[in-house]
This record gives C-alpha cells, sequence and structure tokens, in this order.
C-alpha cells in the first residue's frame, strides 16, 4: 500500500526541514512525499533542494491559499491513502504511518481517524486533541476531529471533490462534513498519535477567527443540506467546556 503525504508551505524556512526529516525518519518505506510551496520568499526553496532525495515530487509557484495549495498535491498524488503533514509539524513517532497502513490494511474503510498533540515551540506539549469521542453527528453543533490526523483513501477526493476555494479557513470543515455526513463514508477511529503540531496555525488565532470559522462552518452544512442549529455552533466553546468536565 501507497501511501501519499503531502506537506504545503510558505516561508517555512524555520520549521519545514523537522518535517521533511519526519518523513524521511517513518519506518514505513512506501511513501510518496509531495511538497507544494507557494513561491517562498525565504529559504525554504534552498533547504526543499537541499532534501531534494527525500521528495518524490516538488513544485513551487503561486497559489491562491493553503486549500489551493492541497489541490495540487492531492492532483499529483498516485497513492491508495492520502495524508496531511503541515510544515511546521511533524510526525509523533517513527512508525506512524506504519501504524495506519496495518490499521487500514486490518479494516475495510475508507478513512481512518486519529489524535494530534498540540506543543510549543520549546517542545512542551500543552494538548492531546483527540477523536475518541468524535462522530459525524458531532459537525452539527462545531465540532470536527483534527485535520492532520485522518488518512483517506484516494478514491474519496475522485468522487467527492477537493477543497472548495469558496472557505478562507473552513475548507477542511466542509470537506469533512461532505464526505462523513453527506456521503457517510466509511470509517473508523484509529486511536492512533499521528501528529505533533505547533500551536498558533491559521484556524486558531483568536476572536476574529473564532468568528470566521463560525460563519465557515454553517456555510459548510448549509452547501450540504444538513439542518442545524446556529444557536449550538455558536456556543460550541462552551459544550467543549462541558465535555472536559463530563471526563
Amino acid at each position: 500500500m501507497k501511501v501519499t503525504i503531502i506537506t504545503v508551505c510558505y516561508n517555512s524556512s524555520n520549521t519545514i526541514e523537522k518535517t521533511i526529516l519526519s518523513i524521511q525518519n517513518q519506518s514505513y518505506k512506501n511513501i510518496e512525499y509531495i511538497v507544494v510551496d507557494g513561491n517562498s520568499k525565504d529559504n525554504t526553496l534552498e533547504i526543499i533542494k537541499k532534501h531534494e532525495d527525500k521528495i518524490t515530487k516538488w513544485i513551487s509557484e503561486p497559489d491562491k491559499g493553503l486549500y489551493d495549495a492541497m489541490n495540487k498535491g492531492i492532483s499529483m498524488a498516485t497513492g491508495d491513502l492520502i495524508g496531511i503533514l503541515n510544515s511546521d509539524d511533524i510526525f509523533n513517532s517513527e512508525s506512524v504511518i506504519e501504524e495506519i497502513v496495518d490499521f487500514h490494511k486490518r479494516y475495510d474503510i475508507d478513512a481512518s481517524v486519529g489524535n494530534i498533540v498540540q506543543h510549543k515551540e520549546n517542545g512542551k506539549i500543552i494538548r492531546l486533541y483527540s477523536s475518541k469521542y468524535w462522530n459525524p453527528e458531532k459537525l452539527k453543533i462545531g465540532f470536527m476531529p483534527p485535520h492532520p490526523s485522518i488518512f483517506f483513501k484516494k478514491e474519496l477526493f475522485d468522487k467527492f471533490g477537493n477543497y472548495d476555494l469558496g472557505f478562507k479557513i473552513g475548507a477542511d470543515y466542509e470537506l469533512i462534513t461532505r464526505f462523513f455526513l453527506k456521503n457517510k463514508i466509511i470509517w473508523k477511529y484509529s486511536g492512533i498519535i499521528t501528529t505533533a503540531m505547533l500551536v498558533g496555525g491559521l484556524s486558531s488565532s483568536g476572536s476574529s477567527s473564532y468568528n470566521l470559522i463560525t460563519k465557515e462552518i454553517q456555510k459548510a452544512l448549509s452547501m450540504n443540506g444538513i439542518e442545524f442549529s446556529p444557536l449550538k455552533i455558536k456556543m460550541r466553546f462552551f459544550w467543549k467546556i462541558i465535555g472536559f468536565l463530563k471526563k
């Protein structure tokens, strides 16, 4: 089974080398690694070229943003499974892809959903973001699993489409809604901690971002014909606190 890992980057010279080495150090070797650079202006390209032997395919050209770059990577992919590794993230262990492949071979599924850890620049882990209690119905109240923990069969993108460029920071939410809730793909929780993510991403950077993603969650559900309560989505922070206290 071939696994395609896609990294999109722009001006990522401070972090991308660790990301590339994280791929190289995987115990599973049938990996197609695709890097899509958005025409970086720093030393990102020099780092990519330095590690060209570890990268299957790479391009560097202007794009329309993160999701456009992801779509470019998907269009280049030839693997059976597709996963995303952001340019400031690393795999949580050297056996992650081997564990993912074993899991997909064990179960007849379209996608696996796992966990990630979030850490500060000094490496201190501040959060385990788990999908253990997640299910697609929770998309209706504003909760999705951690995007980097999901490994999809490539055929899903061929059948149901790629990331919608009409979203600024919520195209991953819309795609997960389209795949899991509208088209009811077969999925299973893997329990695998796939990714160590550096905190401070685009969709987790303050109240203005919270308001934008709230609007985009509602847009994602509406365009896929899913009934929902706007109030419950706006109040999702409180549901999260309640769920934490219950645990």
